[in-house]
């Protein structure tokens, strides 16, 4: 029986995923990031490996790889309490800005000094490529092995892994265009990357304040396309921004960050569909870019790869995370983690293609330098993060929790007393609450309604939900003080009939 070309096609993409999906509930088993073994299975059905599938295309992967971190970035970003990341804001940003530029400073003036053939600002390149980090695989491998961190170290490495990206591909592309460009001036980009981030910050802000409204209004029959509506935005972010000269990358991560700490209509349908996607977009461009690797090219910089490798983990890494970390009050042993928290992900490889598609003499040794540094990254931090933590004395027993979203979110108890208040009231006709949208209702954190009786039906309430006159709503608050915020949005002040 022959197959057609689309069949052929549906047929190794069907395969490819299935075995990902199985490397990734071993890697959990082993302890190794889901990465090592997304990239081997591309390499394996590669056209040195046993599927022989020759792709030879850096324009296309590199297409595909912007897609893909467009959907990681904005999940990791949609995904973070900004509660939580408010204390360790600063040396999270000062890790994520000047420990890239450290990072790629230190890395590409040792690769200048140790490589054959390339020049400074080569070497640069090369060290903008791998200088920012992948959390996304560290806390993989820290829930493989039950383990957790200590003082905040959670937050802050995955918002400096959410926002370092960015930052790493300003000066990928700065450094690309000098050495494409040997006689422009290195000072002038550096007003344009101040601008840049500037202007990736202020457009997420802006397209997140309009993005939350445009969810909380459209009013869509079928609560799926609440998910397609996000990836319209996500694309609509990245774009415009580049279009404006700003940081498209930034802008989404920072776009996903304001939408993700807002109450949403079905942000429940929202967060499990990317939560999803962004698993598939990490095997797709981790599969895409085995497929570009061809093995035997790897073998002759295994000697040099390694010395970079080692200099980037063991003096490059801490330096930068030292000297970034130096106006904080953090223990030095934190410090020390953090240093060895330098894992490498798809980003590098990704950026890595730039220098293909741009025809850099060098490119192909750039390229492989790249992908030998992140592979080994992976295999030789991400398997001992675990026994690090233990080491430098940061690990505490993680406990597994279930994450449970709900459209109008409230507040949880500080303490193990149950204070809440009931109250059971019936809406006035002249309410303004009357055909707004719950969501808008502007609800205190801690207050909600949990519960609308409209004649003989019985309405359990989400986010669109509108309120008409004389509904009887069952109301449930943590306090006293925002039982009556709540009452007071209402305007049902007089019409509580029991509160418990």
């Amino acid at each position: 029986m022959e197959l057609s070309l689309s069949d052929s096609v549906l047929l190794v993409i069907a395969v490819l995923l299935f075995l990902s999906v199985l490397a990734s509930k071993t890697s959990f088993r082993v302890g190794v990031p889901a990465l090592v073994f997304f990239v081997f299975i591309g390499m394996l059905a590669g056209s040195e490996g046993v599927g022989g599938i020759e792709f030879n295309s850096p324009a296309i992967a590199q297409f595909i790889g912007v897609i893909a971190l467009n959907f990681i970035l904005f999940f990791g970003g949609f995904d973070t309490n900004f509660a939580e990341v408010r204390p360790i804001m600063k040396p999270g940003a000062a890790l994520s800005v000047f420990g890239v530029l450290f990072t790629a400073v230190f890395l590409g003036t040792f690769v200048w000094l140790v490589v054959p053939g390339f020049s400074l600002v080569e070497g640069m390149l090369l060290g903008s490529i791998v200088s920012s980090t992948d959390a996304a695989a560290v806390f993989a491998v820290l829930r493989s092995r039950n383990m957790g961190l200590r003082g905040g170290l959670r937050p802050m490495l995955e918002f400096e892994s959410g926002s370092n990206d960015p930052m790493a591909y300003l000066l990928t592309i700065t450094f690309l265009g000098i050495a494409m460009m040997p006689e422009g001036n290195l000072w002038v980009k550096v007003p344009m990357l101040v601008v840049q981030m500037a202007v990736g910050v202020l457009m997420g802000l802006a397209i997140g304040w309009l993005s939350k409204r445009i969810i909380n209004r459209i009013r869509l029959e079928y609560d799926a396309l609440y998910a397609v509506v996000v990836i319209a935005l996500i694309f609509f972010t990245y774009s415009i921004t580049d279009i404006v000269y700003g940081n498209g990358f930034l802008a989404v991560y920072v776009f996903a960050l304001y939408l993700g700490n807002q109450k949403l209509i079905h942000k429940k349908t929202i967060t499990s569909f990317f939560d999803g996607f962004a698993w598939l977009m990490q095997i797709t461009i981790f599969i895409v870019l085995g497929l570009l690797v061809t093995p035997s090219h790897i073998l002759p910089i295994i000697g040099i790869g390694l010395a970079i490798s080692a200099f980037l983990m063991f003096v490059a890494r801490p330096l930068s995370v030292f000297l970034c970390l130096l106006p904080f009050k953090i223990p030095f042993n934190r410090q020390l983690f953090v240093s060895w928290v330098g894992l490498k992900g798809a980003v590098p490889i990704v950026f890595a293609t730039y220098p293909l598609v741009a025809g850099l003499d060098n490119s192909q040794m750039i390229f492989d330098i790249v992908f030998f540094i992140s592979v080994t990254s992976v295999l030789v931090q991400g398997t001992s993060l675990s026994w690090a933590a233990k080491l430098f004395g940061v690990s505490q027993p993680f406990k597994k929790t279930r994450n449970i979203s709900i459209d109008i979110e409230v507040g949880d108890h500080e303490d193990g007393d149950v204070k809440s208040k009931f109250a059971q009231v019936v809406l006035p006709k002249q309410s303004k609450a009357i055909g707004v949208p719950l969501v808008e209702l502007g609800f205190p954190k801690k207050a909600a309604i949990s519960l609308i009786i409209r004649g003989k039906i019985y309405i359990t309430p989400y986010g669109a939900t509108t309120l008409e006159a004389h509904d009887k709503l069952l109301v449930v608050a943590e306090d006293a003080t925002s039982m009556a915020d709540a009452l007071d949005k209402l305007e049902a002040k007089g019409q509580m009939d029991v509160v418990l």
